[in-house]
């Protein structure tokens, strides 16, 4: 008969090894960071990921393939994880821009460029393309919007993909690739 103080360091040796590897399993797999996700295309591939947390506001900036001028779209993270346009900016009329502001919103013209602000639109995601002809899209975010990246570091040119704010975990974290200033 094995004495019981033997049978326990066994028992103690074979559950520690164990527990520490179930540990780790959960932390690997429990959401934990709240990002900005760029999906490939229809998938649930993750090509890049900007960490974010409720409140943060981020900005998407296209350059319009026909008159060539900026136009930029503005975001908040909504409490919820999803995304609200809150202004729209650009500088000239013609195809895609809007011609007024809606219900509740407020159009302004000032240095150059037309706002259209106080808008809630919200999201659950979207749906993007890089530029294919004219490829000089961007990400800015930060505090004061002042933290940028080309689109073209981390996407092909013309590529499309849909992006959402969840959370994830340290897996779907190495899956994708960070974006960073």
């Amino acid at each position: 008969m094995i004495p019981l103080r033997v049978f326990s360091r066994k028992l103690l040796r074979l559950a520690v090894p164990i527990m520490l590897v179930a540990l780790c399993g959960i932390v690997w797999f429990l959401p934990l960071r709240t990002a900005l996700v760029f999906y490939k295309e229809n998938t649930n591939r993750i090509q890049a990921f900007l960490p974010v947390e409720p409140g943060e506001t981020f900005q998407i900036v296209f350059k319009h393939s026909i008159h060539l001028t900026d136009v930029i779209e503005k975001y908040r993270v909504t409490e919820d994880l999803k995304i609200e346009q809150y202004e729209f900016v650009f500088e000239e009329f013609g195809i895609g821009m809007p011609s007024n502001a809606g219900e509740g919103e407020e159009f302004v013209y000032d240095d150059g460029k037309y706002h259209i602000q106080n808008m809630s639109n919200v999201f659950p995601s979207l749906n993007i393309r890089n530029g294919k002809t004219v490829s000089e899209h961007r990400l800015i975010w930060g505090d004061q919007g002042d933290k940028m990246v080309w689109f073209n570091e981390y996407f092909d040119s013309g590529a499309w993909f849909t992006v959402k704010v969840e959370r994830l975990t340290a897996w779907e974290c190495v899956k994708g690739v960070e974006i960073r200033e």
